[in-house]
């Protein structure tokens, strides 16, 4: 249990995660990953590389110092966080040389005058609050999937069933249970995870489900990421009737249900969680407005589909924002970086809407920004991050 002295140690700690946490982190990461490679699969090269993956702990951690002594506002970053362990089957067993990576980072990298014994153990015994609860959490959900219809709780043979180029980035995998047994239906904006073997190399990571639930398989598009260990091999070596290791779907960036009219709004590879939300809403009655934005139209993945859709369905508007055009491009509705003008332009009543948005951080940071200033409450307009950032600000 952790004690009022304890959680003022954390506190009083807050001032230098500011100035140093991500030194602390990328330190931390050094130690875990280079001394313990049962945990490496789990973690993303690419994101160490970038910094991505430190600077993400570093504001996790923050935030958690911040609000020791009441965890609930940290709001949707814990659910996020079991989420993304939960995608990855990430255990209890996992914890312990986490934390211990993490102590002695901020030993080593704060100073014995500074992380003292004292710090040391009141976050030892904050570091084992946290991995209780995230713990308990992700147990409940390993449970109830696994005793779900269709469900599993660790890893399941999947088979590779079409193989489909959907842009100059992108490649969609349709994949069938080898069992052939059915599968657990999945929300839409949901994600899955999957295990691969990269040479000898065991890698696991996350990829949403770019199609509603049908009960029989799933459905990713992944866009071949420049140095992605597993985005390339999937892209390079993976084929119809090879199997791959998944994990039951998750996360709890999900469509809500109700009668606002719906608006999708995506960039790059963000389309692919929106296309299983577009399937979804068109099984109701809500008015969708669907609108994208890519560099140009080789990289524009599922226009076709989309364009298909919009003929079918009127309730269903659709709005193209190409950065740079490509000569033989198909004409886009405009051009350059979609912005606060666009939007309002392509937007139904600010009153009558609920948004969510996906795609890099700077497009969805510049979509944020316009849909504050057009008057959409932040209740109204969700989103989620790709990679492990975990915050717009």
């Amino acid at each position: 249990m952790i004690s009022a002295e304890h959680r003022a140690i954390v506190r009083s700690t807050v001032p230098l995660l500011e100035q140093g946490g991500e030194a602390l982190t990328t330190h931390f990461y050094r130690i875990l990953l280079d001394e313990h490679p049962e945990v490496r699969p789990f973690f993303n090269q690419a994101n160490q590389a970038t910094g991505e993956q430190p600077r993400a702990l570093a504001n996790g951690v923050l935030m958690y110092a911040r609000h020791i002594d009441k965890l609930e506002a940290l709001g949707d970053l814990v659910g996020a966080i079991i989420s993304k362990h939960v995608s990855l089957r990430i255990r209890r067993e996992h914890y312990p040389v986490v934390g211990a990576s993490l102590l002695r980072a901020i030993r080593e990298v704060l100073g014995a005058d500074i992380a003292t014994d004292a710090v040391l153990e009141a976050w030892g015994v904050a570091y084992q609050q946290l991995a209780d609860i995230l713990g308990d959490a992700e147990e409940v959900i390993y449970d109830r999937v696994a005793s779900s219809p269709g469900g599993w709780r660790d890893g399941r043979t999947f088979v590779v069933a079409h193989k489909v180029q959907e842009s100059d980035e992108i490649t969609s995998f349709h994949f069938v249970p080898e069992d052939g047994g059915a599968v657990i239906a999945h929300a839409p904006g949901q994600y899955i995870g999957l295990r691969v073997l990269v040479g000898n190399q065991d890698a696991r990571r996350n990829y949403s489900l770019s199609a509603a639930s049908n009960e029989k398989g799933y459905r990713i598009s992944v866009k071949r990421v420049t140095g992605g260990l597993v985005s390339n091999h999937l892209h390079d070596h993976i084929q119809v009737g090879d199997t791959v290791e998944l994990f039951p779907p998750s996360g709890h960036f999900v469509l809500e249900h109700n009668d606002r009219a719906l608006v999708l709004i995506s960039g790059g590879v963000g389309i692919t969680p929106t296309l299983a939300m577009l399937q979804a809403a068109l099984a109701t009655e809500r008015p969708i407005h669907f609108i994208h934005s890519a560099r140009h139209g080789g990289v524009h993945a599922f226009r076709d589909v989309i364009d298909n859709l919009a003929a079918e369905h009127s309730r269903l508007r659709r709005y193209y924002c190409y950065e740079a055009p490509r000569k033989g491009d198909a004409e886009p509705d405009a051009t350059g970086f979609l912005d606060k003008d666009l939007l309002a332009a392509w937007l139904p009543a600010i009153d009558t809407m609920d948004a969510y948005y996906l795609g890099p951080k700077p497009f969805m940071k510049a979509v944020r920004r316009a849909l504050r200033d057009l008057g959409v409450p932040d209740a109204r307009a969700k989103y989620e991050f790709f990679g492990p950032a975990s915050s717009l600000d």
